[in-house]
């Protein structure tokens, strides 16, 4: 076990540790979607749902900011991953039957 230092991962869709995150945050980022922009955070299958909040406390903490006072940054849609056919279908049905060529 001895002295190594465990790396603590924020970002798991990106695999992104703490460690990162407040490297960057010294370089000078100072929002969320400068830290997507380069990181990747928030960006994965989850669009943030498990990192989002880590990463607006650690801002908060190391910009001495009160959290409320943190931009949230700018969410994508679809904000909850969903399947395609979803996305064309009509009245929640999906728009396509599975068979080449015939739509329901």
């Amino acid at each position: 076990m001895g002295g190594a230092k465990k790396e603590v991962i924020v970002c798991r869709c990106e695999e992104i540790t703490i460690d990162e995150i407040r490297e960057w945050i010294d370089r000078g980022c100072d929002t969320i979607n400068e830290l997507k922009r380069i990181l990747r955070v928030g960006m994965g299958p989850c669009q943030g749902r498990g990192c989002h909040d880590i990463i607006l406390r650690e801002l908060s903490r190391w910009l001495g900011t009160p959290i409320d006072q943190i931009e949230a940054g700018t969410v994508r849609p679809p904000v909850k991953p969903i399947k395609t056919g979803l996305l064309a279908s009509e009245g929640g049905e999906p728009a396509w039957s599975g068979k080449t060529g015939q739509t329901s």
